[in-house]
């Protein structure tokens, strides 16, 4: 068990053994939570959202639809979907 201080500004500094256990490095993370026996500090990641946003529409900007293209028109499969229900409904009806 380690032994942390309250310093200046209510700053901890955690145990370089407990850093390099949960690979934590200055910059990172850490939710505190009050626990019946405590605080409990936990790593969190923390995403930019825009950052995020923009890395997605980068990455679907490389997404290659292929799938062969359908033997009928938009029209001609909606017609046979209509067809089938139509059909369908007689059936149970």
């Amino acid at each position: 068990m380690s032994l942390l201080k309250l310093r200046k500004f209510a700053q901890v500094t955690l145990p370089a053994d407990l850093r390099k256990k949960f690979n934590l490095a200055e910059g990172d993370f850490l939710e505190a939570e009050a626990v019946e026996n405590g605080i409990l500090l936990k790593p969190v990641t923390v995403v930019e959202r825009e950052k995020t946003w923009n890395q997605l529409f980068e990455s679907m900007e490389n997404v290659k639809d292929r799938k062969p293209k359908p033997k009928q028109s938009a029209k001609e499969q909606e017609e046979e979907i209509a067809k089938t229900v139509k059909s369908s409904r007689k059936r149970h009806a």
